[in-house]
């Protein structure tokens, strides 16, 4: 139930996630950053705890683990995380498929961390690059060829991938559709083999389609269901001097149940007093993976490649000592440098033994 009353008892500041006077600004939250709201003021750091138990956060580098496709050119991607909705998975291919693949159980949405190279799919061929979101339609057809090793972040729905509404923004909107790049059609020869093997990638699976001729062999195409790629450099972020955005503010494409979004490169919010970095929080509803591909926060590397993930109901943020180096230096540096993806889901998601095994937190 959401309501027009706000309450105010104790000791509060005057402005929300401003001039906390040394308190900690700690919000309980429904609806991701959307629903009813409690902004907490507590003495101590709420981070500041150890963790037992299957709802511990995890945090976990990329390069530590090791997909089977980065080794073999016929392996997969490894699963990190999973729920009924979708499925988080890392790719590290560095050779052509020698097969093709259709991703049957959902759309496909990826994220290129490092590499660049080439997706062939039937609605014609799709150059990739470090920065770029990938966007697959469910079941359709494509061959990956990476120019360079290619690191993905790939996040699969069960149900269809969407922008979301723009709301007041209209065509404003940070995701503006004129920077995709889409296919142009472009059949592809046979070149000579007997059969042509089409992967379907699927729950129980995979399932393999041999086809005596080859599977993109497409002329032409039109309608509003096609692949595309979209660089976070295009993406255009909203910005306020005075409060720090909440989280949803930079969303960029949404399923049920799963909503991705691009924390980029920002001026700080330079009023006086005004919070800079992202107050703490249990988001009571979602869970959050962080995906981190770079930058820097207040002249603090950001470790690239680290994938971190908060369960619902569990406080995370950022820690006290990186807050009071935000309020020291809010006049020399007015910048605020990540590049950081992030991926929320209604349900709880299920770290994968491999990510488990590598848990930082865990050694």
């Amino acid at each position: 139930m959401e309501s027009f009353v706000h309450l105010r008892k104790g000791t509060t500041p005057d402005r929300m996630h401003a001039d906390l006077g040394g308190l900690k600004d700690d919000e309980l939250g429904r609806g991701g950053f959307t629903g009813r709201t409690a902004q907490l003021y507590r003495r101590n750091d709420p981070v500041s705890y150890r963790a037992v138990g299957p709802l511990a956060p995890v945090d976990v580098l990329a390069d530590a683990l090791k997909p089977t496709d980065s080794t073999d050119a016929a392996g997969s991607p490894l699963l990190l995380f999973s729920n009924a909705d979708c499925r988080i998975s890392l790719s590290r291919r560095d050779r052509e498929m020698p097969f093709f693949a259709r991703y049957i159980d959902g759309d496909l949405l990826s994220f290129v961390h490092k590499g660049s190279g080439l997706l062939e799919t039937e609605f014609g061929p799709l150059r990739y690059r470090e920065g770029d979101w990938v966007y697959v339609p469910k079941a359709c057809t494509f061959r990956q060829i990476p120019d360079s090793e290619t690191t993905l972040l790939m996040i699969e729905s069960t149900e269809e991938f969407r922008v979301p509404p723009a709301g007041p923004l209209g065509r404003h909107f940070p995701f503006d559709p004129n920077r995709m790049t889409v296919p142009e059609p472009a059949a592809m020869d046979d070149d000579g083999r007997d059969e042509y093997e089409v992967r379907l990638v699927h729950e129980g699976g995979p399932t393999a389609l041999f086809y005596p001729h080859h599977p993109l062999d497409v002329v032409g195409w039109q309608g509003d269901n096609f692949p595309f790629t979209f660089n976070i450099a295009d993406y255009n972020v909203v910005l306020s001097d005075t409060v720090h955005l909440p989280a949803t503010v930079h969303l960029f494409m949404q399923a049920t149940g799963v909503y991705v979004m691009n924390f980029l490169p920002k001026r700080a919010e330079s009023a006086p007093g005004t919070e800079t970095i992202p107050w703490y929080h249990r988001n009571a509803d979602y869970d959050e993976i962080a995906f981190f591909h770079g930058g820097d926060m207040y002249g603090v590397p950001m470790p690239p490649g680290l994938i971190s993930h908060a369960p619902q109901g569990v406080h995370h943020g950022a820690p006290e000592k990186m807050r009071e180096r935000a309020r020291r230096k809010r006049d020399e540096i007015s910048h605020i440098g990540w590049t950081t993806i992030a991926v929320d889901t209604r349900r709880r998601l299920i770290p994968s033994p491999e990510v488990l095994a590598n848990n930082l937190g865990a050694h």
